[in-house]
């Protein structure tokens, strides 16, 4: 994956700025954009937010409440089993981070899964093939989020290669209900039972951040408004956006549909905006042309 990203970077004619943060996103006097990057301005007539959908990692409050003996992290920040302390570990979060973490993890620590909303587990292959082999085949990763099956589909969460049968059965990792309140070390959960930690691993997702652009996108719920990626901001795309068209919007095998679509998008705003700028004619013309335009 890396060998392919810094081959796809090569192919670009103009350069590719890194390890830049763009702090704020605006318009200018115009009809422009204007992006505060690390202390200076950039200009630009069209901007394309690709940051996708796991921008700011998300820990629950009830993290503060636990002592400051107790090691804790977002999976995020989880790197390998010989970072984690010895002792009770709990990973929180019931998605296939979690599960892939609580599989690591049991190798060498006790672990514990707080489940909080279960999700409906899928093979990673099935019948010798990729589970997306399947999806892409039959046609169900292209479904749109406006279809019938898509609006079933699109806030159900999937568990793929991982479910808690074999969580228990294989690597012997307890589950647990949602994590509801702490004090000192103590977890408590919603079936009452409570349990003493060492480390919590917080695989509890991401929440989408977009407070640095200063522009109308969100809607009145505060979330971002836009179809197909296009928002009501001329000139202004998101690119990566779960479920922003199809099942595979957020994924990297299938980001390329929206992308194309986005392209063309904004190929014909440009053209669009090129043909309503008025051009100077030479001195001889003028006169002609100003009578034809108020003739038309």
């Amino acid at each position: 994956m890396i060998a392919y990203l810094e081959q796809y970077a090569e192919t670009f004619e103009l350069p590719i700025e890194f390890n830049s943060n763009v702090r704020r996103l605006s318009h200018d006097e115009g009809d422009g954009f204007v992006l505060e990057v690390d202390g200076r301005t950039v200009t630009a007539d069209q901007v394309v937010v690709a940051t996708g959908p796991f921008q700011t990692p998300f820990v629950p409050k009830l993290a503060e409440e636990l002592d400051r003996e107790v090691w804790q992290v977002h999976s995020t920040g989880y790197r390998r089993p010989s970072d984690v302390p010895e002792g009770t570990v709990l990973v929180v979060g019931g998605g296939n981070t979690g599960f892939q973490i609580a599989k690591e993890l049991s190798v060498t620590h006790t672990i514990l899964l707080s489940v909080g909303s279960k999700q409906k587990p899928l093979p990673q292959r099935l019948g010798g093939r990729d589970l997306f082999w399947w999806l892409t085949k039959t046609g169900l990763i292209h479904k749109t989020v406006e279809s019938r099956i898509g609006q079933r589909l699109k806030d159900r969460e999937t568990l793929i290669g991982s479910s808690p049968r074999e969580l228990k059965k294989r690597y012997a990792v307890e589950l647990k209900p949602r994590a509801s309140a702490a004090s000192g070390r103590t977890m408590r959960f919603d079936d009452g039972s409570e349990l003493a930690v060492d480390a919590v691993i917080w695989a509890t997702g991401y929440r989408p951040d977009y407070s640095w652009i200063d522009l109308p996108i969100l809607d009145s719920n505060g979330r971002l408004r836009h179809r197909r990626g296009v928002t009501d901001v001329p000139g202004l795309v998101f690119l990566g956006l779960t479920w922003q068209w199809t099942r595979g919007s957020a994924l990297i095998g299938w980001v390329k549909d929206d992308a194309a679509f986005l392209a063309e998008q904004l190929a014909a705003s440009s053209a669009a905006k090129t043909r309503t700028v008025p051009q100077r004619a030479p001195e001889a013309a003028r006169a002609p042309a100003a009578a034809h335009e108020e003739g038309e």
